[in-house]
């Protein structure tokens, strides 16, 4: 919205600073700092009117050391993201950009997902809360729309190179650029092209996932996309929602991952920087940098009560928007092949419980008797279970979603 009144007063008063609008590096400086203000210093009356309504977690003994003392801490602050996030991008974004609309979609639906999940554990007194097949439905209804969105809508293109043949049959308006003293065509167009790392040109397409079938496979492009997002939104916010499991966790490598997708979508959204990087240029996806900078600045802000000893928990609320918000945006910019590397925690956290529940029901199975490969799961609760404080646990998975980070940007240049 303020970028709108900026807009305006620009174009027809001639305010010193006024420019500093058109820029999104400023804008998304903006963002972080009102989202940090928002989710710290209004946070505090957030949190006293959870702990007011009696909206307290609901802690089973795990036996784990310290478990019990969180009973009645207050729970559903993801509320104080959700916010953190939205407000920010409403003011700074530019709400007629397709990618933000869909992040703006992704939030709202999946907070909405969560908070109807909080709200039957917390008011109704079910410690199951909404049922799975719920939750899946509501996690692969976003995938249909962000996938539907994707594919069909005429504003979400990729820069490409035009092969030679093609440069004088193509009736699409092209663009000659240089690098070196080698001269080129590019072209914006529709395509399920996106960035694989480790591979020659790091780029994938998905209709080549049926290339086997023999010709005419393209035509089944759009299916085999619809499968890929609604699998990738899926796995991500179910491994955030597994992730926070204790203070401070899920949140701290929320914001590692969001201030790597948002270097990301800068840099695919600069077509100079993308030139120069020689990976693919994706227009208008720069303004996802605002809506990163939001979220980065939720999740540090919400970080501020929720780091040990918690204040609040995020609850289904935030870890389940959290989840679709990274799985969402990594699509948009075309690097969801990325995201076993950078979500690699949520990876290791989603398949420690996988692995635990499939041996125990083998080996109950085979021996009578089921067995496990952890002293816990998820992962945290096996080191938990080991000795070390939480403190510790969560600083170290932290230490290694930075590496994580740091290897997934290495990656647009290793092939």
């Amino acid at each position: 919205m303020l970028y709108y009144l900026f807009d305006y007063l620009r174009e027809h008063y001639d305010f010193p600073g006024l420019r500093l609008f058109q820029y999104i590096t400023f804008r998304t400086s903006l963002a972080i700092i009102i989202s940090l203000i928002i989710t710290t210093v209004f946070g505090h009356n957030i949190i006293s009117y959870l702990r007011k309504m009696q909206v307290g977690e609901t802690v089973r003994n795990l036996g784990l050391e310290g478990q019990m003392q969180k009973q009645g801490t207050p729970t559903m602050g993801g509320i104080m993201i959700l916010l953190g996030i939205l407000v920010p991008t409403l003011l700074l974004a530019n709400l007629s950009n397709i990618y933000v609309i869909l992040m703006i979609v992704t939030t709202v639906w999946m907070g909405a997902v969560g908070f109807l999940d909080d709200y039957i554990k917390v008011f109704r007194k079910n410690k199951e809360g909404l049922a799975g097949r719920f939750k899946i439905v509501g996690q692969v209804g976003l995938g249909l729309i962000i996938g539907y969105t994707m594919y069909f809508h005429p504003n979400i293109v990729a820069r490409q190179k035009v092969d030679e043949a093609n440069v004088t049959k193509s009736k699409a308006p092209m663009v000659l650029r240089q690098k070196g003293e080698t001269y080129y065509y590019t072209q914006d167009i529709k395509t399920t092209i996106t960035n694989v790392p480790f591979y020659k040109n790091n780029e994938f397409d998905y209709a080549k996932v049926l290339k086997f079938i023999g010709p005419g496979y393209e035509k089944y492009a759009f299916l085999v996309f619809m499968i890929f997002v609604v699998v990738i939104i899926t796995a991500v916010s179910n491994g955030a929602n597994i992730t926070d499991g204790i203070d401070g966790l899920a949140t701290g490598t929320s914001a590692i991952i969001g201030i790597t997708l948002g270097i990301l979508a800068y840099v695919s959204g600069n077509t100079v920087i993308a030139d120069y990087l020689n990976i693919m240029y994706i227009p208008n996806s720069g303004e996802l940098m605002i809506f990163a900078g939001a979220f980065v600045g939720a999740c540090v802000g919400f970080l501020w009560y929720n780091s040990y000893p918690a204040q609040v928990f995020m609850g289904d609320t935030g870890s389940l928007a959290i989840g679709g918000i990274i799985a969402a945006f990594a699509i948009m910019i075309r690097k969801e092949l990325l995201i076993p590397i950078l979500c690699g925690v949520f990876l290791v956290e989603i398949l420690s419980v996988m692995l635990q529940v499939s041996y125990f029901k083998y080996t109950k199975k085979r021996f009578g008797e089921g067995r496990r490969i952890l002293l816990m799961s998820p992962l945290h609760h096996h080191y938990q279970k080991k000795g070390y404080h939480e403190a510790k646990i969560v600083v170290r998975f932290w230490v290694i979603g930075i590496l994580l980070a740091i290897i997934t940007i290495i990656t647009l240049k290793v092939r």
